[in-house]
């Protein structure tokens, strides 16, 4: 959610602070703010809304320093306003601090300093942690890393912190508790952020922290401590896609560019995962023969589009392994007493890593002695490290809120552990895994072939942008495509919509129909139990009530009763939600624009949801 970014070093630190939370913006936030390293009192500036009204506030009286933290903000305790954005500082101006997640016992807190005489001026939580890190600071001899530590055995929830002190305005400190936070290592300077996206143009090394480490950053290096103070050994890695990346390119949006980006994400997640002797080759996964084969249940958990995402992961792993697959929202997974055991196999899907609901639940599912296997799109995030193997997807940064090419990458993803499980179990030859290989490594081409062809898409959408309501239909696995399709529409347009499996119609939804209202159906590919032949009922019974019917079918594939047909390429039906997923994802970024909307920004939207 919130933006994080920490400087200190020779530069100007209003520049990589500033250039740190454009490239955040992404995660959503309402309001923006900088404290800078000045001696005696901190500079503090901050605004509510975009990041250019805190630009904009900055006059020729800014002070040339070279350290600081800044912070992009979305609104949890306290509304979006000046008052309520980040940084928060103690009543001498001297101490600040941003903050990212939920401190759960701050009305406590807050009561017991201001009986000491503490004044607050916002109605956030985390000036809570501003003022009890300033009494703590003093009776640590002006150790701010000390006052850290003591702080957060004081402190419930789930928290990143970043804290800066005119006293020593070149030291940063910063502290993490199920939500991300990550050191990068410059020459002479160094970084805190909550994304590598904020520091990737200065440097590619960075530095992953564990649950409830303090770091402490100064231009001449780093310092990790545990709570107690015992030092720990920095775990560096490399960043492996370059600051180009995260750019634009040419594109309009995000999301355009991520939208285009997909047939090379899909490719880059295929790449050898085939052995010469057409054995799937999925090392990651760390499970013997003998553990695969001993599965009795697999509990796939996720959020949002990675949901849809494990909803497609039930058809292709039962399809294929014949292991019983079931498919939980991960914030209610804690909450029903879940069966699970050793022999229950937990796949959590988390584009970000940070998902607070899925990391809670995994941590549940461990607990409960289950082996966890997660699908990430981000290295050494929270969910991968916790977890007992990742599998990570290569869709490179995903900068758009609404994600695209992170979620067909899942499904890549979950499409390579359901032929690998059907593999060792013996339920599926060789040659055959091969050939599904085979016709996996032609989608990238084949989502080519349909991004080709999009303008006369984008042209229709434009007819429906007055549309209150657009419905969706699947059936079998083109259901989660339906259900995608509808969550892109809300995400992105603000409107009415739903998806629904199409043989529910009759059982109520069909009332929502009346002259006019759109109607997209995605038509199986199968004859199997002649489903293609069900949904052109559905699509004549919903015709009949004056809908307005856009169909998306396959080449040659025979389509009635459809007012306009959207034609994607030949594929087997289980590769189907692959391709047809695309033309959704166009759709619903053409209405968003019809509509004047923020694309990349959707209003109260964030990209990673690191609160509960």
């Amino acid at each position: 959610m919130c933006g994080i970014v920490g400087y200190t070093g020779p530069q100007s630190a209003v520049v990589p602070l500033i250039e740190g939370l454009r490239r955040l913006e992404y995660r959503g936030y309402d309001s923006a703010g900088i404290a800078l390293g000045t001696p005696g009192t901190l500079f503090i500036e901050k605004r509510a809304g975009k990041l250019v009204n805190l630009e904009e506030s900055f006059d020729e009286s800014l002070p040339v320093v070279h350290s600081g933290i800044g912070h992009t903000r979305w609104a949890t305790h306290g509304g979006p306003t000046d008052r309520n954005a980040h940084p928060h500082v103690d009543n001498e101006g001297k101490l600040a601090v941003i903050h990212n997640g939920i401190i759960e016992n701050y009305s406590a807190l807050k009561a017991e300093l201001q009986s000491r005489g503490h004044t607050f001026k916002s109605e956030t939580d985390t000036e809570s942690v501003a003022h009890l890190l300033s009494d703590l600071r003093k009776e640590h001899k002006g150790d701010l890393t000390a006052a850290m530590r003591a702080a957060v055995k004081l402190l419930r929830g789930s928290f990143t912190l970043l804290a800066i002190h005119a006293d020593a305005p070149d030291v940063i400190v910063g502290v993490r508790r199920n939500s991300p936070l990550v050191v990068g290592l410059g020459k002479g300077e160094n970084f805190m952020a909550s994304d590598v996206a904020a520091f990737i143009e200065y440097t590619k090394r960075a530095v992953e922290l564990g649950q409830d480490e303090v770091v402490t950053i100064t231009p001449q290096g780093i310092l990790i401590t545990d709570l107690e103070g015992k030092a720990v050994a920095p775990k560096e890695y490399e960043i492996s896609w370059s600051a180009e990346a995260a750019q634009k390119g040419g594109f309009t949006h995000f999301m355009l560019k991520e939208i285009f980006e997909q047939p090379k994400a899909v490719a880059d997640t295929l790449i050898g995962r085939l052995s010469d002797n057409n054995q799937i080759v999925l090392d990651e996964i760390r499970m013997s023969s003998a553990e695969i084969k001993d599965l009795k249940k697999i509990l796939v958990i996720a959020c949002g589009t990675a949901y849809h995402a494990g909803m497609i992961a039930k058809y292709a792993i039962e399809k294929w392994a014949k292991i019983p697959v079931e498919v939980e929202i991960a914030s209610e997974f804690r909450y029903r007493d879940p069966i699970i055991n050793k022999s229950t196999l937990v796949i959590a899907i988390s584009q970000s890593g940070e998902t607070m609901d899925t990391l809670m639940a995994i941590r549940h599912a461990k607990s409960a002695g289950a082996r966890v296997l997660a699908i990430c799109n981000t290295n050494s995030s929270t969910i991968p490290r916790e977890s007992d193997a990742v599998l990570y997807t290569h869709a490179g940064p995903e900068i758009a809120v609404a994600s695209t090419k992170a979620f067909l990458t899942q499904v890549i993803a979950v499409y390579l552990i359901g032929l690998h499980l059907a593999q060792v179990r013996g339920v599926m030859k060789d040659s055959q895994v091969a050939q599904l290989y085979y016709e996996m490594l032609e989608l990238p081409g084949k989502i080519e072939q349909i991004l080709e062809t999009v303008e006369p898409l984008r042209t229709l959408t434009r007819s429906f942008a007055q549309s209150e309501s657009v419905l969706f239909l699947g059936r079998n696995i083109g259901y989660p495509v339906a259900l995608e399709g509808a969550l892109k529409l809300k995400e992105l347009a603000y409107m009415h919509a739903e998806g629904f499996a199409g043989g529910e119609l009759k059982h109520g939804p069909i009332a929502l129909i009346d002259k006019g209202t759109p109607v997209i159906a995605i038509l199986p590919s199968s004859h199997e139990h002649a489903l293609d032949e069900k949904m052109l009922s559905n699509i004549q019974e919903v015709k009949a009530r004056g809908a307005r019917v856009i169909v998306i079918a396959q080449e040659s594939d025979e389509v009635v009763g459809a007012e306009h047909i959207i034609r994607i390429p030949r594929a087997s039906a289980i590769f189907q939600p692959i391709l047809a997923t695309v033309p959704l994802q166009v759709f619903a970024y053409e209405m968003a624009i019809c509509r004047g909307n923020d694309v990349d920004q959707p209003r109260n939207l964030a990209k990673s949801v690191t609160v509960e």
